[in-house]
C-alpha cells in the first residue's frame, strides 16, 4: 500500500533557480523527462507478447452476456399457422476487478548533481520491469485460479469468473456448440491423475478448446505454453509410439515437429526419400519463440509457467477476440497505460515523481483456455506463484 512521504520541513517553495537543469554529463533534465515519456508511450503500445496474446482490452467494468435458447422449425400444415417464437433469453454478468498501482522515485539535488544519466535510466527501467511483472502476474492469476472472485462495482458485488471450473450455476453452463452439449460439471482445470505426462492429456486440452469453437477449424491459433520440464517430455512424442513409457501405454496421435529455429536433426523417413510432410512450424509467432508443434498446436517453452502445469489457449493474435482474459483499463482514455506524473517535490532540495497504472482482469472467454496439472490426484491446486 502506498505511503505518503513528505520532508520533515518543506521550508517554503523553491524557485525556478533551485531546480537542477543538467546532469554532470551534460544531459538536460527536460530532455531526460521527454525521453522517459517517449519510452513509456512505446512500452504501453508494445506489451509483452504473451500478455497480448492472452488478453483482450476492455473498458467496461461489467459485461452482460446473453444466453439464448435455440429455435426449432415445425412441420407446416396446410391450414394451420406455426407457433410464435417465444425464446427466453437469460443473461449473466461478467465483472472485472480494478485497482490503481503506483510507485515513486525520489532524488536529492546532490544525487542529481553527481549521477550519470545511465543511473537514472536504470531506475526507470526497473520500474518498467516491475509494471510488466505486475500485469503478467495478474493475468496469470486470472487464468490459473480455479475459483470465482467478486468485485465491488458501484456498491454491488459482481462475479469475476475463472475458466469453466466444474461448479457452474445453471446460467453459466456453456452454450451448445455443433454436436457438443455441456452441464454444470464442465471443467477446464484438468489433472493427469498420475505423476507423468503423456500425449492423451495434451490431446484432451485440444478437445476442450475445439468443443467451444476455439479450435483451428474456426481460425484460432492454439498455443501450448509449458515449463522446460514438460517441454522435454513433449519433444519425444512420435506418431503411433508410446508417449508414456513410465506409467502405461498411450500412443501419440501426432509427431512433435521441431520449429525452424531449433537445432537441426536427421529424420529417419527423410533417408527413405519421404521427407517431412507439411511444413515446419515457425521459429516464433509475433516475437514469441516456438520450439515446435504437436498436431495443430504450437508449443512454447516458457519457465514463467510453473513446472508441473500446462497452459493451452486459443488466440486471435494481439488483442484478438478469442483471447481468454479481459484486461480492463479505465473508461477515461487519458488515464490508461503506465503514466509518469510530477511529484509533490519538483524543486530544491528534493525532486520526486510518481508512476501510476490502473487496471484489472477477469476471464472473458471461459472456454478459450485450459489448464492441466501433472499430479497423481484428481484435485487441481493453484500454483503458489499465481495464487
Amino acid at each position: 500500500m502506498a505511503t505518503n512521504v513528505a520532508p520533515a520541513s518543506m521550508g517554503g517553495y523553491a524557485t525556478a533557480g533551485d531546480i537542477v537543469q543538467k546532469l554532470p554529463d551534460g544531459t538536460d533534465l527536460n530532455d531526460l523527462w521527454a525521453e522517459f515519456q517517449a519510452t513509456l508511450q512505446v512500452f504501453n503500445e508494445h506489451r509483452q507478447t504473451l500478455i497480448d496474446f492472452l488478453t483482450f482490452p476492455v473498458t467496461n467494468n461489467i459485461e452482460t452476456v446473453p444466453q439464448g435458447n435455440t429455435v426449432n422449425f415445425e412441420i407446416a400444415s396446410e391450414f394451420g399457422v406455426p407457433q410464435g417464437v417465444q425464446t427466453k433469453i437469460n443473461y449473466f454478468q461478467m465483472g472485472y476487478d480494478f485497482q490503481w498501482y503506483d510507485v515513486a522515485t525520489r532524488f536529492t539535488w546532490k544525487f542529481l548533481l553527481e549521477a550519470d544519466a545511465r543511473q537514472v535510466e536504470m531506475i526507470h527501467q526497473q520500474i518498467l520491469e516491475g509494471d510488466n511483472r505486475n500485469i503478467f502476474n495478474k493475468v496469470m492469476n486470472a487464468l490459473f485460479r480455479n475459483t470465482n472472485r467478486t468485485a465491488s462495482i458501484s456498491g454491488n458485488n459482481y462475479n469475476v469468473y475463472a475458466l469453466y471450473n466444474g461448479s457452474l450455476a445453471s446460467n453459466e453452463v456453456p452454450p451448445p456448440y455443433k454436436t457438443y452439449t455441456f452441464d454444470t460439471t464442465h471443467n477446464h482445470y484438468l489433472t493427469t491423475n498420475q505423476a507423468t505426462l503423456n500425449a492423451s492429456f495434451v490431446e484432451a486440452m485440444m478437445d476442450h478448446l475445439r468443443h467451444h469453437g476455439f479450435g483451428e477449424s474456426e481460425g484460432a491459433t492454439m498455443i501450448l505454453v509449458c515449463n522446460k520440464q514438460e517441454a522435454d517430455v513433449i519433444r519425444l512424442w512420435r506418431l503411433g509410439q508410446d508417449s508414456d513409457p513410465g506409467a502405461g501405454t498411450y500412443n501419440a496421435k501426432y509427431d512433435f515437429v521441431p520449429s525452424a529455429g531449433q537445432s537441426p536433426l536427421i529424420l529417419p523417413n527423410a533417408l527413405l526419400g519421404a521427407g517431412l510432410l507439411g511444413q515446419q512450424p515457425p521459429s516464433s509467432i509475433n516475437g514469441m519463440p516456438v520450439i515446435g508443434s504437436y498436431g495443430p498446436v504450437l508449443v512454447v517453452q516458457d519457465d514463467y509457467i510453473p513446472a508441473g502445469y500446462l497452459l493451452m489457449f486459443s488466440t486471435g493474435g494481439v488483442a484478438g477476440l478469442p483471447n481468454p482474459v479481459g484486461f480492463r483499463e479505465h473508461a477515461n482514455p487519458s488515464v490508461r497505460g503506465l503514466q509518469l506524473l510530477p511529484g509533490n517535490q519538483t524543486g530544491y532540495p528534493l525532486q520526486d515523481s510518481f508512476y501510476r497504472r490502473g487496471f484489472g482482469t477477469g476471464i472473458r472467454q471461459r472456454g478459450s483456455a485450459v489448464i492441466c496439472q501433472v499430479v497423481a490426484s484428481t484435485t487441481y491446486t493453484i500454483p503458489t506463484q499465481y495464487a
